[in-house]
């Protein structure tokens, strides 16, 4: 499959806007951790949040299926890591059980997304 068959603007990928989605979330529910927090947890959550999107628009620009898959690794590595801060938010008592029900479910809901997206771009 060649690359231009399966890479498409990345502004029209499902997997892309929900990981904005994710993003948007991630930051709203930060808002609301403690100011010791905004260097340590509240970063992290920031940046692997929106590294998710980043890194999937990033790769669908790239010149090759495999550059693209490349990234969409990066992508679904940035979302495990953004369930585990998330978790340790909850554990902390940052993030309530319902917000982190929500987002790793809209978490695990990318992440299935980029696998297929990958395994698709991989073939």
């Amino acid at each position: 499959m060649c690359y231009e068959e399966t890479v498409h603007d990345f502004k029209q990928l499902k997997v892309w806007k929900l990981g904005r989605d994710v993003a948007r979330k991630s930051y709203s529910v930060v808002e609301a951790f403690p100011a010791s927090q905004r260097f340590g947890l509240t970063s992290q959550i920031q940046r692997s949040a929106a590294s998710i999107p980043s890194n999937i628009a990033e790769g669908s620009g790239r010149s090759s299926n495999k550059d693209f898959a490349r990234f969409l690794s990066i992508a679904y590595g940035s979302a495990c890591e953004l369930e585990t801060h998330l978790i340790l938010a909850n554990d902390l008592g940052y993030l309530s059980t319902g917000d982190l029900d929500s987002l790793s479910s809209d978490v695990d809901r990318v992440r299935r997304m980029v696998f297929a997206l990958r395994r698709t771009v991989s073939q």
